[in-house]
């Protein structure tokens, strides 16, 4: 997991939900040391700057061969990227692939839309 990797640049536009999403993110469960595969919904409202989409692509496939949690991934990727951004708005949301006919859906928000 690489934090570093992620890049931000300037925003001095309107306000504005800004929202990427990818069905490409994976890592690896501890337990069972299977693949984790989720679709990452990121949803900011910039303060100062926004993030660089290569580098945020980057940052997930950091997590490709790391064994974690489907919790604390989404608590990690919510940590990391909120302490890069310092948003007025984000919530970060992690829905997994079905795994044993269970459905996982993680998120974490902090700040106000309005």
């Amino acid at each position: 997991m690489k934090p570093n990797i992620i890049q931000t640049f300037p925003y001095k536009g309107e306000k504005q939900l800004i929202q990427y999403t990818t069905k490409e993110f994976s890592a690896v469960c501890p337990f069972s040391g299977l693949p984790d595969i989720a679709t990452v919904v990121v949803e900011y409202i910039p303060n100062k700057c926004c993030l660089e989409l290569k580098s945020l692509k980057y940052y997930f496939v950091s997590y490709r061969n790391v064994g974690i949690y489907q919790e604390d991934v989404t608590n990690r990727l919510f940590k990391d990227i909120y302490k890069i951004l310092k948003p007025r708005y984000l919530s970060i949301k992690t829905i997994y692939n079905t795994r044993g006919g269970i459905d996982a859906v993680c998120c974490i928000e902090k700040g106000k839309i309005g």
